[in-house]
């Protein structure tokens, strides 16, 4: 009996130090296919099809959380250095008393963005629902994404595991979005990354295709 229970001890901490191991080497993973194309400078950065910017947190007022408002400004930065014609805001406006989009969207046009400038994903409920419709729905082919640096490598790793050409502009993480959460729910969302791009995941929604080549007011309400 009690070798048994010997047996199932070391077979348990073997199958827990396999999952360490495969948890840390997917953090690994993700980092290094992500680091040669993020960019320090808009100056720098590539022109693409698009400028993405992810939604977070809108407060009821409809006003943009901190965290939303940086990735706005430095994709706004890199509109203002002609890096690509449209912005595409993809978040969540899967209810009627939420809507990240709109505050978004209201947001580049105070800062004098034209409103067909503008399209809106109202589906992109998470980081790999956002880069799927990217290039299904908005027929996107290259992009550069803003978000912070805690995030921006894993959006960058999802959006090139799904067939675009992909670039990151990072914001400056900051210690009013409580980073010791943020980091610890983002090494646990890129394991679940892997997952669903090794999968390919299809989004909760689709729809018809919506070129960003187009107008962007069609895409707004």
């Amino acid at each position: 009996m009690k070798k048994r229970i010997t047996q199932l001890f070391i077979a348990s901490c073997a199958v827990a130090a396999l999952g360490v191991l495969c948890f840390f080497l997917v953090q690994v993973h993700i980092d290094r296919s992500a680091k040669k194309y993020l960019y320090d400078s808009a100056a720098d950065a590539p022109v693409c099809d698009a400028i993405m910017v992810l939604g977070a947190l809108v407060y009821d007022s409809g006003r943009p959380s901190p965290i939303v408002a940086d990735r706005l400004d430095y994709g706004y930065a890199l509109y203002q250095q002609g890096k690509a014609k449209k912005i595409l805001v993809s978040g969540d406006h899967g209810r009627k008393d939420y809507d990240e989009v709109n505050a978004m969207m209201n947001y580049l046009l105070d800062k004098g963005v034209p409103r067909e400038d503008i399209f809106m994903d109202h589906a992109g409920f998470n980081t790999y629902d956002s880069m799927y419709r990217a290039k299904e729905i908005f027929r996107v082919e290259s992009l550069l994404i803003s978000t912070q640096e805690f995030h921006i490598g894993r959006a960058v790793y999802i959006a090139r595991r799904l067939g675009l050409e992909a670039y990151g502009y990072p914001c400056e993480d900051k210690a009013i979005y409580n980073m010791e959460y943020m980091n610890a729910r983002e090494r646990l969302a890129r394991v679940k990354a892997f997952l669903d791009t090794t999968i390919k995941r299809k989004p909760k929604y689709l729809g018809e295709a919506i070129p960003i080549s187009g107008d962007g007011i069609l895409t707004q309400g």
